[in-house]
């Protein structure tokens, strides 16, 4: 079983005009200068799942401004069950709102969220290098997004407890005295929190679990989660710990009400990464080791999400993949790729450093938003 594009299209999405691709189920390398638009189609593609892309951006900025005509990408799809073709664009019925409008198999679909029923992805990004080093905001949202491929009802939960966190600021901040109404947001906070929680440790216990088991040149992570919810959640049943949560945002109101922000949660947990072979804090480490870390653990969730999946692989976007790893982890990076006949699509500046990839990929250059067959 594979999950892999076949063809790919992009219509006026930033540099491009319009190409098309036929590809094969293998690997994709995409070399070329920087700023040819390399990581434009690695964001292309990442919106044949739902959120804003791998580059967080905004429909109007995938619009190529040399024209109005709306911007578009399509691809045809190859998964177990069969081909589905996909496309996402502006809405060219009412081009002004921006709207981003998916098509599945020809017929507009309600919302994005039916498209993480035929695909699947994870990335790496240069963005994500900084990750582990960076504060414990940006490694929840990469956690939360790597949980949403697995239950993707995970961002619904996350939705509603922070518009309960931000309706009980709210009332706290303006001194709206309403027990009731406080303590209603607060029961959804810890019911949420909880379930949140405990979405996040079951995925990184499945991912500690693919990286112990896992024998290659990149280096054994340690993570666990730090926050009131999770670390409970080890010890105590659930309806023990939203007692807990719920207690400890009734004793937290005058301090939340003072100082505008709310002191506990789960929106402050903090997933910590330690190098094992080190022992050192992932934080403390050189780039090269950050971002063998990060390839470590995405490698462990795509190797979790293709178990979970029945042995279907996701497609697996990584931009710029070469800078900060030395030979002997590039060379295992391929390996592994390959071994998890994955349709791998990997970007760099220089086809040197995927020599020995190369004949395993389907092998592109870029030039000024052209595509040729390298």
């Amino acid at each position: 079983m594979s999950l892999n594009l076949s063809s790919l299209s992009l219509t006026n999405f930033r540099n491009y005009g319009e190409i098309r691709l036929t590809l094969a189920p293998a690997p994709v390398v995409l070399t070329g200068m920087n700023g040819s638009g390399k990581t434009n189609i690695l964001e292309a593609i990442s919106l044949l799942v739902p959120g804003r892309g791998l580059c967080r951006a905004t429909p109007s900025e995938w619009q190529n401004y040399h024209t109005t005509s709306p911007w578009a990408v399509a691809a045809q799809v190859m998964t177990p069950e069969g081909e589905v073709r996909i496309g996402t664009g502006r809405d060219p019925a009412a081009p002004d709102n921006g709207r981003r409008v998916v098509h599945v198999d020809g017929r507009a679909v309600k919302g994005q969220q039916v498209l993480s029923d035929h695909v699947a992805m994870a990335w790496v990004t240069p963005d994500l290098d900084r990750v582990l080093a960076d504060g414990s905001s940006a490694r929840r949202k990469l956690l939360d997004r790597m949980v949403f491929n697995f239950d993707p009802a995970h961002a619904g939960r996350v939705h509603r407890y922070e518009k309960a966190m931000r309706e009980r600021l709210r009332l706290l901040r303006d001194g709206v005295v309403d027990a009731t109404w406080l303590a209603a947001l607060e029961d959804t906070m810890a019911q949420t929190g909880v379930s949140i929680a405990a979405a996040r440790l079951h995925l990184l216990r499945q991912l500690q679990s693919a990286m112990t088991l896992a024998q290659s040149a990149f280096p054994q992570a340690e993570m666990m989660l730090v926050g009131i919810a999770e670390e409970s959640l080890a010890e105590q049943p659930a309806l023990l710990v939203e007692d807990k949560f719920r207690a400890a945002l009734v004793r937290s109101r005058q301090g939340d009400a003072q100082s505008g922000t709310c002191a506990i949660g789960v929106h402050r947990s903090d997933l910590q990464v330690i190098h094992r072979n080190h022992n050192c804090p992932a934080e403390l480490c050189s780039t090269g080791e950050q971002k063998a870390l990060l390839v470590a653990i995405m490698l462990a969730f795509v190797r979790t999400l293709t178990t979970a999946r029945g042995g279907c692989p996701p497609l697996f976007l990584l931009d710029d993949i070469t800078a900060h790893l030395d030979g002997m982890r590039r060379a295992a990076l391929f390996e592994e790729i390959l071994a998890l006949r994955v349709q791998a699509w990997l970007t760099g500046t220089d086809a040197a450093f995927f020599s020995s990839f190369l004949p395993y990929a389907q092998h592109f250059s870029v030039e000024k938003g052209a595509l040729a067959e390298a």
